[in-house]
């Protein structure tokens, strides 16, 4: 068995690391750049399916910069991470404009353009254009703290500063698109967070976790903090024609640039309001169970209510951040998970209904 970290480590990724992932298919920069971002805070099996649907519609940096940001976020819908995808357009649009459709390959190019930091810009150099860099994604950081006994939280800068030192160290001078991509499949199927498997692990003789018995220490935790919780109404509005009013969410922000419903404080700031912000006539209300959709910094409580209305004038079809839409066919839009699950819901509702009245009918 070889001495070297990269040498153990580049032997076990010839004998059993994943070598048919899509984006090893003909990695250029740009597919390496998609699959990177998606898998930033994902998991490969989520992504797999994601990212073939994206590359079928997108298969280039420039199909991907004309497009129409609406049928990225479209695309995106249910990788959560949204401004991941915002970033990806924008950047999109600069490497097709200012680059002519070619990636800088120099790493500072990179981390230049929105949403590409110094880790994924190394990924992409190292995996596409083969140069030398370092990496240190959530894997990586995992695999050298518990291999050095790395303390501290590695979002600390000093601790990540360490960690990058021994990135560097590690990395090879040949073979570096193959040891990146080895020391990310040994943290996603062996070094993994919770249940290490440190009998199968290349790097077991010479990890310090494992001789003081301390995997389960590294890396260790960021200190943890109580979840702050916030409440909002999502107003369902049906017209008369059985649609369903959808509103696009800002551009930056949570669920930014999505579409969902509109929102408000409670039930008493929306029946105080609902009908002059959107020119309708509020004829009936029922209230669904109240539900919770955890970010990674707050859980968010919404309470449902599905409202039928009335349309007093035409006046919001001038609004280009307004669509009426039927709840099954929502169009090319980018739809929060939890506004996807809700038109799903109340589709069904509807045609649960329908079905009880021609019953009905058929008996009467």
């Amino acid at each position: 068995m070889p001495e070297s970290f990269s040498d153990r480590l580049l032997l076990w990724f010839v004998q059993y690391g994943r070598l048919d992932l899509p984006w090893q298919a003909n990695p250029t920069p740009y597919r390496v750049w998609v699959s990177e971002i998606m898998l930033q805070q994902t998991q490969v099996k989520t992504v797999i399916p994601y990212y073939q649907r994206f590359m079928q519609r997108f298969p280039d940096i420039r199909a991907l910069a004309l497009a129409q940001i609406d049928e990225v976020l479209h695309h995106w819908s249910g990788l959560g991470y949204y401004a991941r995808a915002r970033n990806l357009y924008k950047a999109a649009s600069i490497v097709a404009n200012d680059y002519q459709d070619d990636f800088p390959e120099t790493l500072d190019g990179l981390m230049s353009l929105p949403g590409i930091g110094r880790s994924t810009a190394g990924a992409i150099l190292s995996l596409a254009c083969k140069q030398r860099q370092p990496i240190l994604d959530g894997n990586v950081k995992r695999i050298l703290c518990r291999y050095h006994a790395v303390a501290g939280w590695p979002g600390q800068k000093a601790v990540e500063n360490r960690l990058w030192e021994l990135a560097e160290y590690h990395t090879p001078n040949t073979d570096v698109a193959d040891y990146t991509q080895a020391i990310m499949d040994l943290g996603a199927t062996l070094c993994r967070r919770g249940t290490p498997d440190c009998e199968r692990c290349p790097l077991e003789e010479h990890c310090l976790a494992k001789q003081l018995g301390e995997q389960a220490r590294y890396p260790e935790c960021k200190p943890k903090k109580v979840l702050p919780t916030k409440s909002v109404v999502f107003a369902m509005m049906e017209n008369e024609q059985g649609e369903v009013l959808l509103q696009q969410r800002p551009p930056s922000g949570i669920w930014g640039g999505l579409w969902s419903f509109p929102e408000y404080v409670d039930v008493s700031d929306m029946t105080s309001n609902l009908e002059s912000d959107y020119a309708v006539m509020l004829l009936s209300s029922e209230e669904y169970n109240v539900f919770t959709h955890t970010f990674s910094h707050f859980r968010l409580m919404i309470t449902p209510i599905h409202i039928k209305i009335r349309q007093n004038k035409n006046t919001l079809m001038d609004n280009s951040c307004i669509k009426w839409q039927q709840p099954d066919n929502p169009d090319q839009l980018g739809l929060p998970m939890p506004v996807v699950s809700l038109l799903n819901s109340f589709y069904q509702e509807e045609e649960n209904r329908h079905e009880s009245n021609g019953e009905l009918h058929q008996a009467g």
